[in-house]
């Protein structure tokens, strides 16, 4: 893997030097865009508006327009906004991550600490993974602030970015209807709960769009022709239809158990 940061953790006092990588990799097959007419590839071009010319990377600069004027800014100035910020992920405090909610959670990167934070390193990571705690700060990751948890992952630390408060949008904007839970359909769902319920284990469950995509491309190939399935959902408006759906359901999960 390739670093895509390298700074420290700031733990009180104590810096941690590290180096960042990313934690996850796409599932999904690379598919290319093409011409609908002729299949030639799409390419994107980097353009400059006065010229109609195509701009390398290396020739594109970052800027802020200001009294009808850029301003351009560079690396080292994003830095000089703010150094600590660009090179520290630095830990305001220590919570339960149990009072954080799933909506926060963002992206996950591994941590890998340099030769000379190896021991710091190991210290937080041991003593968060025996006070149960995880760090909450904040870091700066392609010029943008982040908010973030650090927390131990088998023998590593775990940062995940986390959502600020005014990204999550408002669920006033929703409009969800107010339904009544009879007692016979409360009990039968509970019942259904506890019979699906046991160990968590993210390996029993495998990304397989990608596999029978792959598979329609070499049908289409050998030129095989595949019947497209149907999905139909059914909205159904009877009384007594929730309760007949809980018993299926049951009935059902016993069999799959047994």
């Amino acid at each position: 893997m390739r670093s895509i940061w390298t700074g420290a953790i700031g733990f009180g006092l104590v810096n941690i030097p590290i180096k960042m990588y990313s934690a996850v990799q796409d599932s999904n097959l690379d598919l290319d865009m093409l011409d609908k007419k002729d299949h030639a590839h799409i390419r994107f071009k980097r353009v400059n508006e006065d010229t109609g010319k195509e701009v390398a990377w290396e020739n594109i600069v970052k800027g802020y327009k200001f009294d009808d004027r850029y301003i351009v800014l560079t690396d080292e100035d994003f830095e000089k906004a703010s150094p600590e910020k660009s090179k520290i992920i630095g830990i305001n405090e220590f919570v339960e991550e149990s009072g954080i909610d799933g909506i926060y959670y963002e992206t996950p990167y591994y941590l890998e600490p340099e030769k000379s934070g190896a021991k710091a390193y190991a210290l937080l990571r041991d003593a968060l993974q025996k006070t149960g705690k995880v760090g909450f700060g904040s870091f700066v990751l392609r010029n943008k602030e982040g908010l973030c948890l650090i927390k131990p992952w088998e023998n590593v630390l775990l940062l995940n970015r986390i959502r600020w408060a005014q990204e999550i949008r408002p669920v006033t904007e929703l409009n969800i209807p107010n339904g009544t839970t009879k007692p016979a359909e409360m009990k039968m769902a509970v019942q259904l709960i506890g019979q699906l319920t046991g160990p968590f284990d993210i390996d029993k469950y495998k990304d397989t769009y990608a596999d029978e995509l792959m598979k329609l491309i070499k049908a289409k190939a050998k030129g095989v022709k595949q019947a497209t399935p149907t999905l139909r959902v059914v909205h159904r408006k009877g009384k007594e239809d929730l309760l007949s759906q809980l018993k299926a359901s049951l009935q059902g999960s016993k069999r799959r158990v047994s």
